[in-house]
């Protein structure tokens, strides 16, 4: 289904994506939202399940965040308005919406994060702030108005105390009331400020951004596992100089020579960034390992069961070079021969799988192995319904 009204994909990453926001109306015509605010207050009592409850008057402090899990007596002692509930990653836990991410894959699928789904009762809000990444709020049931504001970034000021962080100043630029299938999408760094009319739930489709010190910790990580001690700083250019401890500008070019030569290593930093983005979001809950199982089993439970799909936890990316393939799965990464690329587009490309097309393509050892580990470690099961 197209989610974008108006615009086509095209028109959108051009004109749109990073750049500046875009309301559509009518976006998901008729949508029915998921779960009930009972069914996502549910979600919030469980452990494994990330939560939070935004009171902008709350009983200790304004703007008060509490993190789940929360029980039944949190929710009959919340005032009948300015609260929000946030339940984080509903795509991990909740089959459906992780079909719902997948109307989002126009962009590459190893960039989308979560989706979070937020049920407001009347004036509930998170306060004016901006986010790092960029998001579509897609209104699922009654209103929400949404207030644009100015592009921020590391210095705008930030309201002391609140555990949540709120701008200090918020300049509204224009507002939009969202009806449910209506969508807004935001572009980073752009302030909003999003405020209950009624009671209303709101789904937040955000996106993976990693920050310089995160691609930079992944960089240091895959040279410490992978490079060679034999590989160090040298100067056999080296001439006589009147200060000996001064460190010279050609020090420097040197270093830089050595780290342009790692940066200019496109396989490298394609494996590093694959395996960062694909790194599970709670590693804590990952399921068991299933013990004893070979090819044939998994055959087996290929032929009974034609529909499969990719653990709603599981993230999949893979890339190609002139000489071999990687494929990405939760982290790990593993390195194929070229004739396994439609095995390894199909994996990253979709969440939902045929059998036969499985089988068809594990037509050697080398595939059959790969979907055995996936099974084996409940990256991809049969879907029984």
């Amino acid at each position: 289904m197209h989610i974008l009204g108006h615009l086509s994909v095209e028109e959108f990453l051009r004109d749109y994506w990073q750049k500046k926001p875009v309301l559509i109306r009518n976006a998901w015509p008729n949508f029915e939202p998921l779960l009930s605010a009972e069914e996502l207050a549910g979600l919030s009592l469980e452990e494994e399940i990330e939560s939070r409850i935004v009171q902008e008057e709350g009983p200790e402090e304004p703007w008060q965040v509490s993190t789940g899990p929360f029980n039944e007596e949190t929710y009959q002692n919340l005032p009948k308005e300015k609260w929000t509930l946030l339940v984080q990653a509903v795509d991990q836990w909740i089959p459906a919406a992780a079909d719902l991410l997948e109307h989002f894959r126009f962009i590459p699928s190893w960039r989308i994060d979560d989706l979070m789904i937020s049920y407001a009762v009347d004036g509930g809000s998170v306060g004016p702030h901006y986010d790092q990444y960029d998001v579509f709020l897609l209104q699922a049931e009654g209103q929400r108005e949404w207030r644009l504001g100015q592009m921020c970034n590391e210095h705008s000021p930030i309201v002391k105390g609140p555990k949540i962080r709120l701008l200090e100043q918020f300049n509204q630029s224009e507002s939009f009331v969202l009806n449910p299938g209506d969508m807004l999408y935001l572009p980073p760094q752009l302030a909003h400020y999003g405020i209950a009319k009624g009671e209303c739930m709101t789904y937040s489709i955000g996106f993976r951004a990693p920050s310089v010190a995160e691609l930079s910790q992944a960089l240091a990580d895959d040279i410490n596992q992978h490079s060679s001690e034999d590989i160090r700083y040298h100067d056999a250019d080296l001439n006589l100089q009147a200060d000996t401890g001064l460190i010279t500008a050609d020090a420097s070019q040197r270093i830089r020579q050595l780290l342009e030569e790692i940066l200019n290593d496109d396989t490298r930093l394609q494996n590093m960034l694959g395996r960062l983005m694909t790194e599970p979001k709670y590693p804590d809950y990952l399921p068991e390992v299933l013990e004893d199982v070979e090819w044939q089993d998994l055959a087996q439970e290929l032929s009974n069961s034609q529909q499969w799909r990719r653990g709603e936890f599981a993230r999949f990316a893979f890339s190609e070079n002139k000489d071999n393939l990687s494929f990405y799965a939760l982290g790990m990464s593993r390195n194929f021969e070229n004739s396994q690329r439609q095995l390894l587009a199909y994996l990253a490309n979709k969440n939902q799988y045929q059998a036969a097309e499985l089988l068809a393509l594990a037509s050697n050892e080398e595939a059959q192995a790969l979907l055995l580990q996936l099974w084996q470690r409940q990256y991809i099961y049969c879907n029984q319904e």
